[in-house]
């Protein structure tokens, strides 16, 4: 009986630790916090990593640090992204174009790993910030292509640096021109609102409103001005978010549109853009791009992206490099 009474005082000390045990898991587990996705994997060291024959670089120019991703042989060709992206917007037609050129991605002045000084966000200046990048890589002529105010630049370099290029690609924007001026306050029937070019306009209310909540933005724009959602996919989105979340981001960001006053009037004074280029945009891009274009490019071709939102290199990655492919291999 003893020895019975004793088992069973051992089995029941058993059940009883291991229901404490479980309890205390139980309330560790209702105290742990909702962990936030490890940053590092969005950090360019490890983004360059999943683009084998992509690098890493930087070179300070006029005091300011530029962040460039490098890879491929061949005729030099830049590409700039746009607003709210860095370069990594380019990731899936960046291995297709490095098969025949050598491809240097840069976040320009303001965007990404680059530096994010108070001032100089004209696009002509930035422009000017590019010009000397291929000056100090040793490179004398490029072709240049730009989405978004990546265009924008690339327009202005095209316009005031014509020694340095070649060709030039202008994908789904335009440069900033006086009907900026006439957009309206309210909808008017398009079927996204250009809000946030008004509201990017304003100084120091957007930092303080969307330091640590600016993916809320990127998530609504992406959602409103893809065609399909899942071309930028989660993780391309916190790649973004963690690009665009600190004050510093923001406000440089905000620089790219506070400079348009001064972009309208630098075009006015640019000279006609004399290097072959091309257009390629959207449904609804392709418009804006036939309006505004011939007006300061003479040699122009023009091609829609179907099947795509604003972001064609991520909607439509295989159509729009085999059209930058085809134009770049053209005399």
């Amino acid at each position: 009986m003893k020895i019975k009474n004793k088992i069973t005082a051992v089995l029941l000390l058993i059940v009883l630790l291991m229901s404490t045990k479980g309890i205390s898991q139980n309330k560790k587990s209702m105290n742990l916090k909702p962990t936030l996705p490890q940053t590092e994997q969005y950090d360019d060291e490890h983004l360059v990593r999943l683009l084998p024959g992509f690098t890493n670089h930087y070179q300070d120019i006029k005091g300011i640090r530029l962040h460039y991703v490098e890879g491929g042989e061949g005729s030099p060709l830049i590409l700039l992204a746009g607003w709210p992206q860095t370069w990594w917007s380019f990731h899936k037609i960046m291995p297709m174009l490095a098969k025949h050129h050598k491809v240097i991605v840069v976040d320009f002045r303001g965007m990404g790993s680059s530096g994010k000084p108070n001032e100089g966000y004209s696009k002509k200046n930035m422009a000017g910030d590019i010009a000397l990048l291929i000056e100090k890589m040793g490179l004398d002529k490029v072709s240049i292509a730009g989405h978004d105010i990546g265009a924008n630049i690339a327009i202005s370099f095209a316009g005031n640096f014509p020694e340095h290029t070649d060709k030039l690609i202008v994908l789904d924007t335009q440069h900033p021109e006086e009907d900026l001026y006439k957009l309206p306050m309210l909808p008017i029937g398009m079927p996204v609102h250009p809000w946030w070019v008004a509201f990017n306009q304003v100084k120091e209310l957007p930092e303080a409103l969307l330091e640590g909540r600016f993916h809320i933005v990127q998530r609504w724009i992406f959602d409103k001005m893809l065609l399909d959602k899942q071309n930028i996919n989660d993780f391309d989105r916190n790649v973004y978010a963690k690009a665009y979340e600190t004050k510093d981001a923001i406000m440089s960001s905000n620089g790219w549109y506070q400079a348009f006053p001064e972009d309208i009037q630098d075009i006015k004074k640019m000279k006609m853009i004399e290097a072959p280029s091309l257009g390629l945009g959207s449904s609804a891009g392709l418009a804006m791009l036939k309006t505004s274009l011939p007006g300061y490019i003479k040699n122009l071709q023009l091609r829609e992206i179907k099947n795509s939102g604003h972001f064609i290199q991520e909607e439509q990655p295989d159509e729009v490099a085999s059209a930058v492919l085809e134009f770049l291999k053209s005399k």
